[in-house]
């Protein structure tokens, strides 16, 4: 008899956990708090290293919850996660990461990942931001340049001077084989190939002269190859190489508008090449989801929650690492930070993930043979 009522227990806690689970995103975050301090732990793969911020302001928000952040590139997380879904492991509970063309196709198409919008900021993100998956942000890989060298302003009006011998070996960037957003970025100047080729004509006064590229936007790659284009490992590698105080000539490079909250304490003097033609780069959204099976169902959604922002202006402790100059809040009540160029002005592409997609791989293949 004991051990009859002793499985009944076990059996009424488990379809209870299921029902809990069902309802988990309809909760609000005072009503998953108990469940998710009952989990005690939350583990999260974030694309920034900004996510240590995050750990720091949430386990003080949330006492009990221990939040373990891993610092993982959008491309090392697609690969993780593609790894462990194919050995039946379910390591994060929340994914926090850019590349979206991939991530759409690669994780949130055959479910090892999950949408999920907090019930609190629903009516607060436009639908574009909210569906298929969530976005925090948009964040940039954007042409910068030097202001402390340049104080009148960019030294780059229009993207093909980067490929003229003036800026010979003087173009740095990470090296888009090894980084997704590099690679959304070089995808766009050939989705964008008519813009490109119209700049082409105001540069040079012609009609471009495509030669054995295809459109404009692959010329325009090609030439960039050829001028000694610089590729780096990291974006901080290009900062340091762009920004550092101090110098003559400094190159110019591809990079994170929002890197600029950085220059006093790295001794940078990193600006946006906003004005250049016929872009300076794009915008990207950072997107947020549960991992699938996640083991701290509840801790995960109380996680987005916060990396939402909390009812204030600027989003409160949980955006906070995110409210700077370069990044851009998908909620339309939180407050564009005073020191960036305002969204409406940012003459950035919005890329389309999906339209990224079709021809990415291509892409891919054709810098493969530049490098």
């Amino acid at each position: 008899m004991k051990t009859m009522l002793r499985l009944t227990t076990i059996a009424g806690l488990v379809l209870a956990g299921a029902a809990n689970a069902q309802d988990y995103n309809a909760m609000t975050a005072e009503e998953l708090l108990a469940a998710a301090q009952a989990e005690g732990t939350v583990i999260v793969y974030s694309f920034t290293s900004r996510i240590s911020k995050v750990e720091a302001a949430f386990e003080e928000a949330y006492p009990g919850i221990d939040l373990q952040g891993f610092d993982i590139s959008s491309t090392e997380q697609i690969t993780r996660l593609k790894a462990e879904a194919a050995a039946g492991v379910s390591n994060a509970d929340v994914v926090y990461i850019s590349d979206a063309p991939v991530v759409l196709s690669e994780l949130l198409a055959p479910g090892i990942i999950e949408a999920y919008v907090p019930p609190r900021i629903a009516d607060r993100v436009p639908a574009e931001f909210s569906a298929p998956l969530l976005a925090q942000r948009l964040s940039t890989k954007v042409l910068m340049y030097n202001e402390e060298a340049n104080p009148d302003g960019s030294p780059i009006s229009n993207l093909w001077q980067l490929t003229t011998e003036e800026w010979r070996g003087r173009v740095i960037m990470v090296d888009p084989l090894q980084r997704g957003d590099y690679l959304d970025l070089m995808t766009e100047f050939v989705l964008q190939s008519d813009q490109m080729a119209a700049a082409y004509e105001a540069q040079f006064g012609m009609p471009i002269d495509l030669g054995d590229a295809a459109n404009a936007g692959e010329k325009f790659i090609a030439d960039l190859f050829a001028n000694d284009l610089i590729l780096v490992k990291s974006t901080d590698d290009v900062n340091k190489a762009v920004g550092l105080l101090g110098q003559a000539n400094p190159p110019v490079g591809f990079t994170s508008y929002s890197d600029r909250r950085d220059n006093e304490e790295e001794g940078w003097a990193l600006q946006v090449a906003n004005d250049v033609a016929p872009a300076p780069g794009i915008l990207f959204p950072a997107v947020v989801a549960l991992g699938t099976g996640a083991a701290h169902p509840a801790a995960a959604r109380l996680v987005i929650d916060f990396l939402m922002g909390d009812d204030s202006d600027t989003g409160g402790a949980g955006f906070k690492p995110f409210y700077v100059a370069g990044d851009y809040a998908t909620r339309t009540d939180i407050t564009p930070h005073p020191d960036a160029v305002p969204l409406a002005d940012f003459n950035a592409w919005r890329i389309d993930p999906a339209m990224t997609l079709t021809i990415r791989a291509e892409v891919g293949d054709l810098i493969l043979t530049l490098e």
